[in-house]
């Protein structure tokens, strides 16, 4: 039973593997038997992520990519077809996070959320589609999506929330078009996430102080969700476990999607 977890024979790519969520997603393929191709357009972190990768005894391949150029994401591709020659699962994970209010967002602000969070996620399960299409042997395409494409968040959260419910119903959609292939396609929901950027937010002289109070009456599980709470459930996706799994969005947000508006997990 256990073994359907393992991810030993396949490759993934990553992208977003520098920091956060996809970092801890990445080390967890890893983990879980993986070998990687990684791509960020932070190198630094990129190089972090691989030696973590390389001291579990699997191999990671580095690869400079901003998923919102289509041209990039072809080299990514071309970089894969050459160290590894098939793509066995795919990890989309940045993002870009414009916080504006919407009656004062730029288009500019607009098109770079959406070139990033949306279509950079398209140009990357295309990409990942044909080849385990023309390969014939299935895969796995996981993006990240949010509790925020799943139900408003107001505070400036507006063109993430509506890209995340594009990556959302992308998720969908071609869950349905590809089933045919064996290619599953899944989405996971965080809640807020005690990522780096987070917590940059957090510690803002800015940010409301009593910010993590308030998000706290949201999620039933009384914490906010650490980079690690969502490996398990990437795994689980990634691997033979999930293998009649598709066109889920799956939640990793510790009960707050299941919290009515108007309800309370205290007493």
């Amino acid at each position: 039973m256990l073994k359907s977890f393992s991810l030993e024979g396949k490759v993934a790519v990553v992208t977003g593997a520098a920091s956060g969520l996809s970092q801890a997603i990445a080390i967890g393929f890893a983990a879980a038997g993986a070998d990687l191709l990684i791509a960020d357009i932070n190198h630094d972190g990129l190089h972090e992520t691989a030696r973590s990768i390389r001291a579990l005894g699997q191999k990671a391949e580095v690869c400079p990519c901003d998923i919102a150029d289509e041209d990039a994401v072809d080299s990514l591709f071309a970089r894969l077809d050459d160290v590894y020659g098939q793509v066995d699962i795919l990890l989309n994970g940045p993002f870009a996070f414009n916080r504006e209010k919407p009656a004062r967002l730029t288009l500019d602000d607009w098109n770079d959320a959406i070139a990033v969070c949306l279509t950079g996620f398209f140009l990357c399960a295309q990409q990942a589609g044909r080849r385990m299409i023309e390969r014939g042997a299935g895969g796995s395409i996981i993006s990240i999506g949010s509790i925020a494409g799943a139900s408003a968040l107001g505070r400036g959260n507006f063109v993430y929330s509506v890209a995340k419910a594009g990556v959302h119903q992308m998720t969908r959609e071609l869950a349905v078009e590809w089933a045919g292939q064996g290619i599953r396609v899944n989405a996971l929901l965080p809640a807020q996430m005690l990522t780096p950027s987070v917590l940059r937010w957090l510690e803002d002289p800015a940010t409301d102080e009593g910010l993590v109070a308030h998000l706290l009456k949201g999620i039933p599980m009384n914490r906010m969700g650490e980079p690690e709470d969502i490996v398990g459930p990437a795994v689980f996706l990634a691997s033979d476990a999930a293998a009649f799994v598709t066109g889920t969005l799956l939640p990793v947000d510790g009960g707050n999607l299941a919290l009515n508006a108007g309800g309370s997990h205290k007493w």
